[in-house]
Order: structure tokens, then C-alpha cells, then sequence
């Protein structure tokens, strides 16, 4: 068969969380198998399986070294590949499982948040030609020196989209509980709908926004290598979502409303008002791989300044404490931190270019009473930073308020 056949197919750990659900699963990688095509899977850890390798290695030692912790978490993905291997071959067809060592998956960065560098693709197609489905254990990549690396949690997304971009495969398939991507959390918003497709730039808003269907880099890497991403229910049945090229038109079409709840707001005011302060603060967190999102300068008094920031709510002790200890050459003169804050976007094309759209979200949160505390904005996303405790009633809204726009 030609490299054209081949399909990538990922599941979730809650797609293979007992025996019924991995063999339902082996028969859908069957399925695509008896059509026609080369099958590569990628799988997560069974169920919580990650969380509980977390809690034996906490009652152990709750320091353990990230590179020791990046070795017991790789075991949940190895089970995982380990028994679809076992349910595919007593349904009479051939498997093989791979961990990233035997892929060769070399990646690159800090234990726990590596990032994949080069992926020798010699054993998955030897593997193929054999007329085996491949297995691969995703989340997982390995070091120069062969250690295991984690690539973040949620990264067998990525893990995915890397071998279906070096192995020129057709589509890339995500699957998991939810059958594709909706215009809101159904589970907050009713009445949001699901959407036929998404450019790859509206669907990397909505990720890093806080809509966990699909990893932030999968998606980036989709964009550079134009691997298109179907997103459908593990069960295999309904319609699902295509990510793919955006076309360029200027026409409003709102994509979705994203809420992300892991969120904290950090402010150092009275800075002195001048050249390379935000540099100093920004690179005393950099240094710390602290990551930073919505960015708020403001003028006080004569020749100071505030400067206000969100970071992950389980960093923002640590930021505040590295900002405090570098007070003197900072030159801050208080440092505020706030948790149960949430982050609430709307994404969308054209957006830039068409009146209105900030008038509508504001005055939808007006109407429902929801004070904001942060705004920020792109050419496809605005961003408002709320009470955790609205969030919920805010995305109900927002979304209602755009319910005449182009949905979808």
C-alpha cells in the first residue's frame, strides 16, 4: 500500500477504560482496517490512570525528581497500547505495540513538558508492511541520552499529529467522548451546537483559551504541516468536526465560546515608568518557564505605573513569591494576587473587520450584571477576565448574544 492509505486514529484514556470500551475500540481500528487503510493508533493512559500514578509517586516521595516521575507516567500509555494489542490479536488480526523508545520519538525540552524533535518512521513502516496495526503509547517521547520525556498532559493529541505529518498520512483522527467541537461547553451552554468545521487558527484560540477537546500544539503542528484533524466520538457513531485550511473571507462567523477556569491574576503597582521594566519582570518568570496570557499596562501617577497579568492558578504562588524576592531591583511597591478569577472568549473569523462584535459581548455582559476585569483582543478572539463565581452565567450571555451572528 502507499504511505496515502495510511490513517492516524488517537483515543482517550476514558475511550479505553475497561475491558467493553477497549474492545469497542479495537473494533473500530479493525473497521478502518478492513476499508482499506494502514492503521496507526495512538492511546492515552487508561481512565485516571495518570492522576493515580501521581498519587503512589505523592505517598512515596512528594519531591520526586520530574525525570523519575516522567518514568512511572509513561507506564500508563505502555498498558494502554499493551492491551488493544492483546483485544485486536483475540479478534483475529495482527497488532503491535511501540512505546516512543521503540518508535524512536526523540523529543526535546524539560521532563514533564517535552517537545517533540524528530520521529524515525523505519520500525512503523517496516511494521506496516507487515500487515500489523500499529500501536504507539502516546504522551511520551524520548531524550538523547534514551530517558523517557512526558510532552504535557493532553499531548497524545500531539503525539497523533506528529506521525500522521511524518508519515504523510491522510487525516488524523481525535477521538474521545465528545463527538466534535461545539459552539460552548454543552454542559454549561444547552444550547450550543456543534460545528461541521474549524480553520486551524480558531480552533488554536479556542485550545488555548480553555476548550480541552484538543491540545494546543496538536493543533500547531496541524497548521505547519497541514495534517487535517477530524474530531468524533470514540463510539464512531454521528457527525464530527474537520479542522483543516480556513478559507479567506471577510464574512463575521463566530466559532465559539471558551472558558478557562485555571486562571489568576497577579498586579505589581507603582512601578517606575520606564524603559526595561516589563522586561524584568517577564524574563524573572520566563526563566521559570512561568507562562503568562493576558497582559494589562496602566498609567498612575506621575512616573510609575501598574502592570497586571494572568498566569495558571498553580503557578501564581510561585510567580508572586520569585516577583516579591526581586523587589528591589523590580522596584514594584505592592504585588496583589487574585484567584477564583476565569477567563471567558469568544473566537471567531473576520472579526476584525466587522463592527459590533466587542459592543455585542459587552453589552451582554451588562445585561447580565457580570463585571469585567480584563480585556484583551486579536484579529479572531476577545478575551474578558471575570469572577470564577459568573463565569458559568457569562458564557450562558455571551452566547445567547450571538446567537443571530454566523454561528458555525
Amino acid at each position: 500500500m502507499s504511505a496515502k492509505n495510511i490513517i492516524v486514529q488517537k483515543f482517550g484514556g476514558s475511550s479505553v477504560a475497561n475491558p467493553e470500551r477497549i474492545f469497542n475500540v479495537a473494533r473500530r481500528i479493525i473497521n478502518a482496517k478492513e476499508k482499506g487503510s494502514q492503521v496507526v493508533v495512538v492511546l492515552s493512559a487508561q481512565g485516571n490512570t495518570t492522576d493515580a500514578l501521581l498519587q503512589k509517586a505523592r505517598e512515596i516521595n512528594p519531591n520526586a525528581s520530574k525525570r523519575e516521575l516522567d518514568m512511572l507516567l509513561c507506564t500508563g500509555e505502555q498498558q494502554s497500547v499493551a492491551l488493544m494489542a492483546m483485544a485486536i490479536e483475540s479478534l483475529g488480526h495482527s497488532a503491535v505495540s511501540l512505546t516512543a523508545a521503540q518508535v524512536k520519538l526523540y523529543a526535546v525540552g524539560n521532563h514533564g513538558n517535552g517537545h517533540i524533535k524528530e520521529i524515525d518512521t523505519v520500525r512503523i513502516l517496516a511494521e506496516l508492511d507487515k500487515n500489523n496495526i500499529v500501536l504507539v503509547a502516546g504522551f511520551q517521547g524520548i531524550t538523547e541520552n534514551s530517558d523517557f520525556i512526558t510532552l504535557g498532559r493532553g499531548a497524545s493529541d500531539t503525539t497523533a499529529v506528529a506521525l500522521a505529518a511524518v508519515l504523510g498520512a491522510m487525516e488524523c483522527e481525535i477521538n474521545s467522548d465528545v463527538d466534535g467541537i461545539y459552539t460552548a461547553d454543552p454542559r454549561i451552554v444547552p444550547s450550543a451546537r456543534k460545528l461541521p468545521s474549524l480553520g486551524y487558527d480558531e480552533m488554536l484560540e479556542l485550545a488555548f483559551a480553555g476548550v480541552q477537546m484538543l491540545h494546543g500544539r496538536a493543533v500547531e503542528m496541524a497548521k505547519q504541516y497541514g495534517v487535517k484533524i477530524i474530531v468524533r466520538a470514540s463510539h464512531g457513531q454521528g457527525t464530527s468536526t474537520v479542522i483543516y485550511k480556513e478559507d479567506s473571507v471577510e464574512e463575521l462567523s463566530i466559532s465559539g465560546i471558551a472558558i478557562d477556569r485555571n486562571v489568576a491574576k497577579i498586579t505589581l503597582t507603582g512601578l517606575p515608568d520606564e524603559p526595561g521594566v516589563a522586561y524584568k519582570i517577564f524574563d524573572i518568570l520566563a526563566r521559570e518557564q512561568i507562562s503568562v496570557d493576558i497582559i494589562l499596562r496602566s498609567a498612575t501617577q506621575k512616573d510609575t505605573c501598574d502592570i497586571s497579568f494572568t498566569v495558571q492558578t498553580d503557578d501564581m504562588a510561585t510567580a508572586r513569591n520569585l516577583l516579591a524576592a526581586q523587589q528591589p531591583e523590580i522596584g514594584h511597591q505592592t504585588i496583589e494576587a487574585h484567584e477564583n478569577m476565569a477567563k471567558l472568549s469568544v473566537v471567531g473569523a473576520g472579526m476584525a473587520t466587522n463592527h459590533g462584535v466587542a459592543a455585542t459581548m459587552f453589552e451582554a455582559l451588562y445585561k447580565a450584571d457580570i463585571n469585567i476585569h480584563t480585556i484583551s483582543t486579536s484579529e479572531i478572539k476577545i478575551a474578558v477576565l471575570v469572577d470564577e463565581a459568573q463565569v458559568t452565567k457569562a458564557a450562558s450571555a455571551v452566547h445567547d448574544a450571538f446567537d443571530d451572528f454566523n454561528v458555525g
